[in-house]
Parts: structure tokens; C-alpha cells; sequence
């Protein structure tokens, strides 16, 4: 019988943390050894044993949930946003001297989703203009999403090697906000509406024709066969991953 890998959750008390637990439980081969709410001492993960740590808390205490793991040779899974450059800097700086020990950084565990931002990015080259809208319920605290902040970034990334300019805009007045924000130079508009769980929509337009990539999430469920995805997967990327497309053979 193949070894259970011993699994805990950080910020198992909210809604993705709660979902996360059960989906670990449910894995024959994994095993839960902890599951940790917002004042629980970080010390439980080594007392209990943990190989990987989910954390699913905070941005305000993700770094520190995250450097304690790396510390104590501990593989992580973050699904918590607030990670910018200068987190990150930090804890790339942090695994290079702890060789073999993983952390993937996901915006979004959603498959589709990560699919959706990765198939848009590459056809972001053949068109001239492109903008996305997520949309999320009004209990989120970030605007825009993280998922959102990931695909800007990778359609950036794509239209800058095909030597693309910005897309066209001719607004020269407008309301504060009417444009969205500027996510590396692509457009981003955040809805927050209740009814709604994680949505988005990347629009690109060119002579006569638009192509659109959405993907919907309609309960939290959705996120977790990424979640036991990077679960399994992070031991063998040592390292910082950023997104769960860094897991995935694409082949693109």
C-alpha cells in the first residue's frame, strides 16, 4: 500500500478551508494530520507532522504561515492572494537555501480556469485589443482578483515577445474607475455582485471578429482536484512555482 501523505490546512475554518479538508480526507492516498484555524500556533504542523501545508488563510499572515513551512522543511500549497513582488523576492530568496523543499502560489486551483488564462494568453498575440472582467461576490476583499492579476500578467508576457503595442484607446475623459485598472498594460474590470462565486471573462477583439474565454465557477468544489493537484505534485518542483499552470503539460 503506497505511504498517505501527511497533509495540513492552514485557515480550515473559512469557506475554501473547510472545503479543502474534506477533499483531502476523501483521498485515499493522502492524510489529514492537521487542521488549523486563524489562532492556532503554527508549531502544530511540526508537532503533527506535516509533509505539505494548504494555506488558505489571509494575505495578512500568508508570508509568515509560508516561511515557517519553508523553515521546517515543509512543502506549501498557497491559494492565499497578497503575494507581490517583494513577498515574493523574500521567499525565493528563503527556498534557495532550502534545496528540495516546494511552494506553488496558485490565484486560482480552478483547472478550467487556469486553463482559460493560459489558452488566452497565447491567442492574445493575434489580436489587436484585449480586456478582462472577473467577476466575484461582494464578500471578497481584493479587487482585482488574483486570477485576474495572473492572466494580465500572462497576456502582457505574450504580446511583449510578439513585440505588440498596448491596445488601442482613444478615452482621453472618463470617471475615475470607468476604464478598470491597468494590470501591466492590460485593462482589468472587477464586478462584485451577490449570487456570484469566481468568474471571468478575457475579451479580445480584432477587425471584425471577437473571441471570448470564460469560465465559471458556481461552487467551491470546483477549486479542489487543483488543490490535491499541487498536493501531490509540489515534492517533485522544488522551488517557487507561480500558478498552477507551472503543474500542467500544456504543451503550448
Amino acid at each position: 500500500m503506497t505511504e498517505q501523505l501527511a497533509v495540513a490546512v492552514l485557515g480550515a475554518n473559512g469557506r475554501m478551508g473547510a472545503e479543502a479538508v474534506r477533499a483531502i480526507e476523501a483521498a485515499a492516498d493522502l492524510k489529514l494530520v492537521a487542521a488549523l484555524g486563524r489562532n492556532d500556533p503554527l508549531e502544530t504542523l511540526s508537532d503533527a507532522g506535516a509533509r505539505i501545508v494548504v494555506d488558505l488563510t489571509v494575505p495578512a499572515s500568508t508570508e509568515a504561515n509560508v516561511t515557517y513551512a519553508v523553515e521546517h522543511g515543509i512543502h506549501a500549497v498557497v491559494g492565499t492572494t497578497g503575494w507581490d513582488a517583494a513577498r515574493l523576492a523574500r521567499l525565493e530568496q528563503l527556498l534557495a537555501g532550502r534545496s528540495g523543499v516546494g511552494v506553488l502560489i496558485a490565484p486560482n486551483f480552478a483547472l478550467g480556469s487556469v486553463l482559460a488564462s493560459a489558452f488566452a494568453a497565447k491567442a492574445s498575440r493575434y489580436f489587436e485589443s484585449v480586456e478582462i472582467v472577473e467577476l466575484h461576490h461582494p464578500d471578497k476583499v481584493d479587487a482585482p482578483s488574483g486570477t485576474a492579476v495572473r492572466t494580465a500578467q500572462l497576456i502582457s508576457a505574450e504580446r511583449a515577445a510578439a513585440g505588440l503595442p498596448a491596445s488601442p484607446d482613444a478615452t482621453t475623459t472618463g470617471l475615475p474607475g470607468a476604464r478598470g485598472c491597468d494590470v501591466d498594460g492590460v485593462r482589468v474590470h472587477s464586478v462584485r455582485l451577490r449570487g456570484l462565486v469566481a468568474h471571468q471573462e478575457v475579451l479580445l477583439g480584432g477587425p471584425g471578429e471577437q473571441l471570448t474565454f470564460r469560465h465559471d465557477s458556481f461552487d467551491r468544489s470546483s477549486f479542489m482536484p487543483g488543490v490535491l493537484l499541487g498536493v501531490r505534485s509540489v515534492a517533485a518542483n522544488p522551488g517557487l512555482t507561480v500558478g498552477l499552470d507551472g503543474y500542467l503539460d500544456l504543451g503550448l
